[in-house]
């Protein structure tokens, strides 16, 4: 079991940048094709960017055209929580960290691979650790 981390409002505000916050505790979402790791092509590892809990691999990532980060799974399938969402008139299932439970993005089940499934997600919800893979 992941442990959770549990902060305040004002500890979230202080430790995250306006954008990072918006997306991880407001389940907000960037504008596509504007995140830094959209394009992102080096090998290495995507992880919370408000816990730092290791959420993807690059080897899984892959280009799907929606203007997102798109991998097919998580690195651990304990890394993320998946919850379903009824906002804006329509059903999707959100993505949020297993650790600090913050918003990452949605999973489609239109993806690549044996799972078919797409993990979209949000730059801001991500930080980048270059290495193998």
């Amino acid at each position: 079991m992941t442990e959770k981390l549990t902060l305040s409002d004002g500890e979230w505000r202080e430790r995250l940048t306006p954008e990072q916050y918006q997306v991880l505790r407001q389940a907000g979402t960037e504008r596509a094709f504007t995140g830094k790791y959209e394009k992102n092509k080096q090998a290495g590892e995507y992880t919370c960017a408000g816990c730092g809990q290791p959420l993807f691999q690059s080897g899984d990532k892959f280009e799907s055209g929606s203007g997102w980060p798109s991998f097919t799974r998580p690195a651990d399938g304990r890394a993320v929580e998946e919850h379903r969402d009824t906002a804006y008139g329509m059903v999707r299932t959100e993505v949020v960290c297993a650790a600090c439970e913050g918003h990452l993005g949605h999973v489609f089940p239109d993806g690549p691979g044996p799972e078919g499934l797409r993990y979209c997600i949000n730059s801001a919800a991500l930080e980048f650790k270059p290495g193998g893979d």
